[in-house]
């Protein structure tokens, strides 16, 4: 005998949609109890033989009244139940475990109590059967049953094999098994193994999660080129939602890894030309492998720069760029500078034309060298680029450095004073680009970066141009020599003279001090000026900024990144990492000074510097000594003293050809050379004369009232206009060159009936930032996979979309669309 009190409930719930209940209760179980049921408002009768007066009473005597009918024992066949047609219309009542819980999920479809009946293990948790409950529609067969009862054991909403099996990779990548143990507990795993055969294609007679993981890279790597149509484009679709998705994403980078592995990828790749594998980035050893063939490519110059830029600029998209970047930008940036090198001219005919052509052209190579250097030593782990390095470094120093040096130490051998009818001298700076500004009662900023080397004010220029209504005109003037921060310093200050101190240990201007914020400052006031540190000056409310501009016709912002990391022999080889920093905080400063109102910013420098990055070779030391009567300052690229010894390994200068009043002479190592001295670092060295040190950037930024940057324009070409398969290609293309002004744009491209998606999720995202003027670069393809939903619009009007995100939120909008019919034959896709 059962309790009955657990029954109650179900026939309480069946009242409320039937009048008449029916329940059959072969075993008698519950017939001691029936009468206390007590189920207000219903009648009970029992069936004992007596089934036509039953009848009677239910449909004529009590024709409105809800009645239940206890009926326990066999029930007679066919046409000998006198209540068949009652049972037909009203439906029978069970209340064994499987009937009850078949009753409560609401289901009606064939096979639902089977399927109760052989997982009872998992109905007898009402939590669990509660969760299932909420997933569930009256619809619902077998197989989907079966599907939501799996996404409960996993903690899923949603119950498509696609989402299942995301969660069970998920859960596998980290090395756990309690999601798939459930489904095996609760006897559910065949079931998802069968899904798995009949949608994706996988089969085996034991299968197991990770042989069906190695299984599902095996068929990718072969472009699903071996499994039925059918299968092949479930798979593929759902494989590009697992690796592209952000919920599972680095699960399957993961499980790549391990695959790679499992697979002995490394090892059937290794030789392989990166030309065969630049569509490829299923597996990390694709990049690395690319990476080590590019290198020794451009090592070797069996590359065009051109070929290595596509390739440096395709490899982007991969799904392991954010850790390989920094290498392919180094490949990127040897394989232009070596072409470079190969094709440049070195030759001047004076100073000035050196100057030209140094802010012209061979910036470039110093640019080049530094983003290369940068990206190479900034990239965390093993260093596949050692031998391009060794290439590049022995290339720019003996081929650019020294012979550029050599070159320009011509024309400073000959030429009587320092300076040049072409290009202005750093002393008139104030003069030159301030002065007139005070004059016409405007105010100026000056933002000073000590050792802002040419090279990266022109990319520092660039930076700025990027922003928004910000414009940014690079110009050049001849740096003092000299080229150290003392002198750098108070030639750009206002004055009318120049000197070194009588030590030679400092610089005077007017014969005022310059060393020094607070010197600097007095110096400063006597314009309705004054100075402050980078450093104090971001520190101060955007109010206080807006203050000290308001209350300063010149204001001088003395920035110390370069030098003071070069400077030092334990970090100068992080100096590029330095230039870097400066690039970032220079940009930061000049917007902060234009919000405090500023309109007319610049941004110069002392001095540049020579670095390379490798240990110099002996040959670049001297191993003459300066000698002379009085040496006051030795440095390891200028001496300063008195009745100095004329030697051939220096250039003599007296004050006065220098521009100074002063009878201190100074003497410069020719060409790149050092003077070797104890303590301190010797790859980044200034002082003397070549044009990385001498060529000094003053950059003129303003701000604009109006908006002028934009994003780069994008047009779709469509092939046809009828989508036959399960996929559709479209070709896109960037219909101008990115730029400072005209910059890169993402989009999104999905394939939709009215707003419902009916392509692959997560959808394609390209970005269009190419600055190549050769059509032919700016074309781009995306290849889109039809979702399951799409099997309901055939013969419809669909629209291909590209959306772009609206700044600031989550949101998309249409950037550009195209129409297109879905005309598919068959549909293949199945899915529980």
């Amino acid at each position: 005998m059962n309790e009955i009190g657990p029954v109650k409930p179900h026939l309480e719930r069946r009242f409320l949609d039937h009048r008449i209940v029916i329940w059959h209760d072969p075993q008698g179980q519950y017939a001691s109890d029936i009468e206390s049921l007590d189920l207000p408002g219903v009648t009970t009768l029992r069936v004992g033989n007596d089934e036509y007066g039953i009848k009677y009473r239910i449909l004529q005597e009590q024709p409105d009244d809800k009645v239940l009918v206890y009926r326990s024992g066999g029930v007679p066949a066919g046409i000998g139940n006198w209540l068949l047609d009652l049972e037909l219309a009203y439906g029978v009542f069970t209340a064994d475990r499987s009937s009850l819980v078949s009753q409560e999920l609401g289901l009606i479809a064939d096979g639902i109590d089977e399927v109760v009946q052989e997982h009872e293990k998992f109905f007898n948790v009402s939590k669990r059967v509660q969760s299932l409950k909420v997933l569930l529609s009256p619809e619902d067969d077998p197989a989907r049953l079966l599907a939501k009862m799996s996404a409960v054991l996993l903690g899923q909403k949603d119950h498509t094999l696609e989402e299942l099996t995301r969660a069970l990779l998920s859960e596998n990548a980290s090395g756990k098994a309690a999601k798939y143990n459930a489904l095996v507990e609760y006897g559910l795993a065949s079931f998802f193994w069968r899904g798995v055969e009949a949608i994706y294609g996988y089969k085996s007679s034991a299968p197991t999660m990770d042989d069906f993981i190695l299984w599902i890279f095996k068929v990718a790597e072969r472009d699903f080129a071996d499994i039925t149509s059918g299968t092949l484009h479930n798979l593929r679709r759902d494989f590009g939602s697992w690796r592209f998705h952000p919920l599972s994403s680095a699960a399957m980078l993961q499980l790549a890894r391990r695959a790679e592995v499992d697979s002995v990828y490394p090892d059937r790749i290794r030789g392989t030309s990166f030309r065969d594998l630049l569509h490829q980035d299923l597996f990390e050893e694709t990049d690395r492998q690319i990476i080590r063939d590019l290198s020794a490519a451009v090592a070797g110059e069996t590359v065009s720069a051109r070929e290595v830029a596509e390739v440096v600029s395709f490899r982007q998209r991969s799904l392991w760029i954010s850790k390989y970047r920094k290498l392919y930008l180094a490949i990127g940036a040897a394989a232009e500078l070596l072409a470079r090198l190969n094709s440049v001219h070195i030759a001047c005919t004076s100073i000035g034309d050196a100057v030209e052509r140094y802010r012209n052209d061979w910036f470039r190579i110093d640019q080049l060298y530094r983003q290369f250097t940068y990206a190479r030593r900034t990239f965390e782990g093993s260093h596949p680029l050692d031998s391009l390095r060794d290439k590049v470094e022995k290339r720019y120093t003996n081929k650019f450095v020294y012979e550029l040096g050599n070159a320009f130490q011509q024309q400073v051998d000959t030429a009587e004073l320092w300076a040049s009818s072409t290009v202005r001298p750093q002393r008139s700076f104030y003069g030159d680009y301030v002065d007139q500004l005070v004059r016409e009662d405007k105010k100026a900023v000056v933002i000073i970066s000590d050792a802002l080397r040419y090279e990266v004010a022109e990319e520092l220029g660039s930076r700025i141009r990027q922003e928004d209504r910000f414009d940014a005109d690079l110009e050049a003037v001849l740096g003092v020599l000299p080229s150290y921060t003392q002198l750098g310093m108070a030639a750009l200050l206002p004055h009318r003279s120049l000197k070194h101190s009588t030590d030679g240990k400092s610089v005077l201007a007017d014969d005022r001090p310059t060393n020094g914020t607070a010197f600097r400052k007095k110096i400063l006031e006597s314009v309705g000026g004054t100075a402050i540190q980078a450093e104090d000056f971001k520190t101060l409310s955007a109010e206080e900024r807006r203050d000290l501009f308001k209350n300063s016709r010149v204001l001088y912002i003395y920035h110390d990144v370069i030098d003071a990391t070069g400077d030092k022999q334990g970090t100068e080889r992080r100096v590029f990492e330095a230039a870097e920093q400066a690039l970032r905080e220079l940009v930061d400063l000049v917007k902060k000074a234009a919000n405090a109102n500023a309109t007319n910013i610049f941004v110069t420098a002392d001095h540049g510097f020579l670095f390379q990055d490798e240990e110099l070779p002996e040959q670049f030391f001297l191993s003459e000594a300066p000698q002379g009567d009085k040496i006051l300052v030795k440095n390891r690229r200028y001496v300063l003293g008195h009745g100095l010894k004329v030697d051939a390994a220096f250039t003599t200068f007296t004050s006065g050809q220098l521009g100074l009043e002063s009878d201190i002479e100074v003497q410069i190592p020719k060409s790149i050379h050092r003077l070797r001295l104890a303590g301190g670092g010797s790859r980044f060295v200034h002082g003397g004369a070549t044009l990385q040190e001498v060529v000094v950037p003053v950059l003129a930024v303003n701000k604009k009232r109006r908006s002028d940057t934009r994003l780069v324009n994008v047009k779709v070409l469509p092939d046809t206009d009828k989508i036959t398969t399960g996929q559709l290609v479209v070709k896109l293309f960037q219909s101008e060159v990115v730029s400072d002004k005209v910059q890169p744009r993402v989009l999104r491209a999905g394939l939709y009936v009215g707003e419902t998606l009916i392509s692959s999720d997560p959808q394609p995202e390209l970005t269009f930032d190419s600055p190549s003027a050769e059509p032919r670069d700016r074309y781009q393809s995306v290849q889109l996979l039809l979702n399951k939903d799409a099997n309901d619009y055939n013969n419809r009007a669909v629209e291909f979309r590209l959306e772009e995100r609206i700044p600031n939120t989550n949101q998309w909008r249409v950037y550009e669309k195209a129409m297109y019919t879905l005309k598919r034959s068959f549909t293949s896709d199945f899915e529980f």
